[in-house]
Order: structure tokens, then C-alpha cells, then sequence
């Protein structure tokens, strides 16, 4: 199973003590699990894909706008890891999204560790399998200096497998709503912590 298929394991508690302790609404912000949605089905040529024949050449840059502790930076960091952890999906190559992660994020790591070893490179991961993040809302500082906040997003219809013989995992299109915790490094935003919830 994917990722966005695992039941959540870590309770946000970071971020609830972000939320109800000293938070402070942003009002200039625009307004990762479920169970799998289906049994595991044979792929159907409307469900796969085939590998795509150019990988990128390397991971996604923090766009300017996503540098420093601003809010809006804040916002415009949600959208680029979430570029990172597409790239990672396409190549399995987790090191950038690992190094915009907080050592401690726990979700993070459990992806990077997922799509290394089920990812399109290797051809266990097809399909519209990229996240597109269509808002992030509720961005809120907390007295410790990290954000709170959460995205909806969509991920289309795709299969995985955990291995090359293992029976194929057919996830529907989903609409998702990631709970995610901020903290600062270095001057910049990086993930503290994250949680996926089909809506």
C-alpha cells in the first residue's frame, strides 16, 4: 500500500498544541491516512499508465516566494513540498524532501521510505498518482514559533504495489485535506509534521 493508503500511526499532538495555544488567526492566507478505497483489483488500462520515459533531472528548487518565516512563505512552502514529494513518488528519490522535513517528522520519513521502494522509476507506482494541491487554509502561528495550517488536495486514480510480485492496489480519485505543522530552520519553513485525511 501507498502511503496515502496507511492508517495514521502518529497523532498530531505538535499540532494541536499549535492550534488551541496562542494561535493567531492569518488572514492574509488563502483560504501524511485512509483505508484503501477498493480491494486489490487487477490494473485496467483506465487505471495504469505506463513509466514516464523522461525522469526529471533532479528535484524541484524552493522557489523564492517559499523563503523566510512569513506567512505567505509558509503558504508558498506547502505547495513546493508538496512538488518534492511528487518528484519523490516519480523517482523514489526521497533526500529533498527529507532535508525540507524536521528530523523528527515521523509521516515524512514513512513516505520517503514508501517510495523508495514503490515508485514510478521502478514501475510499482502508475497512474495519476501526483497530489495537486488546490488550498491551503487555517495557516496559524503558535507561541513555539511553528505554523499550523492544513491543504486539500486531489490525487487521481492509480495502482501500486509494495513489490514487483505483490497484487496490485487500485486507489480511486480522492479528495484529501493534510493537517501539517511548520517549524523554522535556518530561516525557512520545513515540515514538522503531517497528516492525510480523506474528506
Amino acid at each position: 500500500m501507498t502511503y496515502r493508503n496507511r492508517p495514521a500511526i502518529l497523532a498530531l499532538a505538535c499540532l494541536g498544541a499549535v492550534l488551541m495555544t496562542g494561535c493567531t488567526p492569518n488572514p492574509a492566507a488563502s483560504h501524511p491516512s485512509p483505508q484503501p478505497s477498493s480491494a486489490p483489483t487487477a490494473p485496467t488500462a483506465s487505471t495504469t499508465a505506463t513509466p514516464a520515459t523522461t525522469q526529471p533531472t533532479g528535484p524541484p528548487e524552493r522557489p523564492t516566494a517559499a523563503e523566510g518565516l512569513t506567512l505567505a512563505a509558509a503558504e508558498a512552502f506547502v505547495h513546493y513540498y508538496s512538488a518534492l514529494m511528487n518528484y519523490a513518488s516519480d523517482t523514489g528519490d526521497g533526500t529533498a524532501l527529507l532535508s525540507a522535513s524536521d528530523s523528527g517528522c515521523e509521516n515524512c520519513k514513512v513516505y520517503a521510505d514508501f517510495v523508495k521502494k514503490s515508485n514510478a522509476a521502478n514501475g510499482l507506482l502508475t497512474g495519476d498518482y501526483h497530489e495537486h494541491i488546490t488550498e491551503v487554509s487555517e495557516l496559524v502561528r503558535g507561541q513555539s514559533g511553528r505554523l499550523g495550517g492544513s491543504a486539500i488536495l486531489k490525487v487521481g486514480t492509480y495502482v501500486s504495489r509494495e513489490t514487483p510480485t505483490a497484487s496490485p492496489i487500485t486507489s480511486k480519485s480522492t479528495k484529501y485535506n493534510r493537517e501539517l505543522a511548520l517549524s523554522p530552520k535556518s530561516g525557512n519553513w520545513v515540515m514538522f509534521e503531517m497528516k492525510l485525511v480523506e474528506q
